[in-house]
């Protein structure tokens, strides 16, 4: 796992890649490349995790010197990729980087779709002229980039591109669209002029041009046919294809640990872990001080005990924890509404301390139906078209204040898919997000028809396996995922996802819909074969979440919220409609839950300040 920096006729050095050094403190590279009227120049910084000898070194150059690669990820099947290669290649060394580098070679880009891993990576193709830009799958590891004619800059992370091109300008489309999302969906960020790449993408720039043409190409493979099978084999296959990726996903010549909360994702993983790892498995639980229904630490504890895991907790105060979450939207570089990542500053700095790989339960909810939203969806399909058109008014007239609740009974009357799946997920609606910033928010809906399409919704039968399906490539790449790299890799450690393991995915999405979920609830048949390794009491505890008690804070502290969002001469003030802001604050006090959008209005103030260059005049 690294950081890595590329670019096309920009020069760079030592001090640039240093930007990205916490990314890997272990080791860097940099490399230039002259290929016509382009000047190429790789650089990596390095967390040396599997082959921890300089053989691992990167950038890293085939034996014939016609092509390069730079790699950020891990590909735990590469052993297998390996297999299939000539038995007369001669490696240096037994990294996963030299595998695929190799591997490129031989059977083409195309083939990155064999890839089973988290990744991020360019490979430069001296012999063909062409040079190529790749994320995985899920876009557990991210990618960004800037482009013009002549100049190209892709980085790990936003503050290398910064640093080296002059983007000036907010986007104020992509803004309105993190207002409705949270999160901004790929390609774009707040910056005008830089964008993520796609999750499942890869670009390509062919340097025989005499201008950078990008060649967008989405390789990721498609959504499964069902299988037919009796629902007890398809447990035990679960079961085997779980063990199989969990396995996979200890692949490390250093200690690996797991981030465990008190639900049963974490303690699935954790359980089939400490089965197959060798060493001691250490498990690291956040909780704060107080009275919090958040506070999972003793449910974590009983599963370690359970389980017999080495235990490593930390309780947290916040009495400064506004200048936490300035300090998460400096480290992440992008707004978002989500809360969880307080605890996960915390959680990864505990582990730290100690390992420099975990493994974590994220990412089982959106492929296994875990979420309120999904169950919502399978009801809605069994409500009389009449009965889904009084849900609303009732809610309505019963003065319900609920955020889930009200979401769900405005989304339920919507027929358009698409429209209703953005019902669903928006946490400011439009007529909010035009008082807010005087900009109406039509990118949103944009983006997700375009993994609607890409992933041939049309042809998937069940309302609810579509929206799963674009959750797992949409909402979590650029949301959850987003904050867990860039706040992991803050601290130099890798987390690995074994519930997105690419091969298990792709059989999770291959079963039925009834062995996901239903109108009680998800997780169906994860939850099946858990009950032959855990005990019914962690199986069964209701689902808390990974969240900070950052409803209860917001109203204690309301007085320093207005004082910071509701500043007259701040550049936030220049973008925000002040008003309107203080109206959410408002309804806050007033009972509606809204430290989601609380959360994301101060990450967008402190994103605003520290981006005070790009904002001379008032919009």
């Amino acid at each position: 796992m690294c950081g890595i920096l590329g670019t096309i006729n920009v020069n760079i050095d030592e001090s640039a890649l240093s930007l990205i050094k916490h990314r890997g403190p272990d080791d860097f590279g940099i490399d230039s490349f002259s290929i016509n009227d382009f000047n190429v120049h790789f650089g990596q910084r390095r967390l040396s995790i599997i082959d921890l000898s300089p053989a691992g070194h990167q950038p890293m150059i085939s034996s014939c010197g016609n092509y390069a690669i730079i790699f950020n990820g891990e590909i735990y099947n590469h052993l297998e990729l390996r297999a299939k290669l000539p038995v007369d290649i001669v490696y240096r060394g037994h990294s996963d980087t030299e595998t695929i580098l190799y591997y490129i070679i031989y059977f083409g880009i195309q083939r990155i779709s064999d890839f089973n891993g988290i990744f991020a990576f360019s490979f430069l193709d001296k012999q063909n002229e062409i040079l190529h830009i790749c994320r995985d799958p899920f876009g557990v590891k991210p990618l960004y980039y800037f482009l013009d004619e002549k100049q190209l800059v892709f980085s790990s992370e936003i503050r290398p591109i910064k640093a080296l091109t002059t983007c000036k300008s907010l986007n104020k489309s992509s803004l309105a669209s993190l207002l409705r999302l949270r999160y901004n969906p790929s390609p774009e960020t707040l910056y005008s002029d830089i964008f993520k790449l796609k999750p499942g993408s890869s670009i390509s720039f062919d340097l025989k041009n005499n201008k950078l043409t990008p060649k967008e190409r989405y390789f990721a493979n498609p959504i499964p046919t069902k299988i037919k099978d009796t629902d007890a084999n398809l447990i035990k296959r679960y079961g085997i294809e779980l063990e199989e990726a969990i396995s996979r996903q200890l692949l490390s010549d250093v200690e690996v640990g797991v981030l465990l909360s008190g639900g049963i994702d974490s303690a699935l993983v954790a359980a089939i872990a400490k089965q197959n790892y060798k060493g001691n498995l250490k498990a690291f639980t956040i909780g704060f001080d107080g009275d919090y229904d958040e506070d999972e630490i003793k449910d974590a504890a009983h599963t370690a005990h359970v389980l017999g895991l080495e235990h490593h907790f930390r309780k947290i105060t916040f009495t400064d924890f506004l200048e936490l979450i300035k300090e998460c939207s400096r480290i992440v570089e992008e707004p978002l509404a989500t809360t969880s990542m307080i605890p996960m500053y915390y959680l990864s700095k505990l582990a730290s301390e100690n390992v420099k790989v975990v493994l974590t339960g994220q990412g089982a909810d959106e492929p296994l139906g875990g979420y309120v939203r999904y169950k919502s969806e399978v009801f809605r399909k069994k409500l009389p078209a009449i009965l889904r058109k009084m849900i609303k008014p009732t809610i309505k007239l019963l003065n319900v204040k609920n955020e889930r609740i009200l979401r769900g009974a405005n989304a339920i009357s919507i027929n358009n898919e698409i429209e209703r799946f953005l019902s669903v997920y928006e946490i400011f609606s439009v007529s909010e997000i035009e008082q807010l910033i005087l900009t109406r928010d039509t990118l949103s809906k944009e983006r997700i028809t375009e993994f609607y399409k890409t992933l041939s919704c049309d042809k998937i039968a069940h309302p609810v396996e579509k929206m799963m399906a674009i959750d797992t490539r949409m909402n979590l790449s650029d949301d959850l995922l987003n904050y867990t790299d860039k706040i992991t890799m803050n601290f130099s450690i890798e987390c690995r996802v074994p519930m997105l393991d690419i091969k298990l995915v792709n059989f999770i999405e291959s079963l039925p819909v009834h062995l996901k979920l239903n109108s009680k609830g998800g997780k169906i048949i994860h939850k099946a074969f858990a009950k032959s390794i855990l005990p019914e009491e962690i199986i069964n505890r209701p689902k808390k979440g990974f969240q900070s008690p950052t409803r209860k804070w917001f109203k204690d502290e309301m007085s320093k919220l207005k004082d910071i969002l509701l500043e007259n001469d701040s550049i936030f003030s220049s973008v925000f409609n002040l008003k309107a802001v203080e109206n959410i604050l408002q309804l806050h006090l007033d009972g509606y839950n809204k430290e989601k959008q609380i959360f994301l209005l101060l990450s967008i103030y402190y994103w605003l300040e520290a981006n005070n260059f790009l904002f001379q005049e008032k919009n």
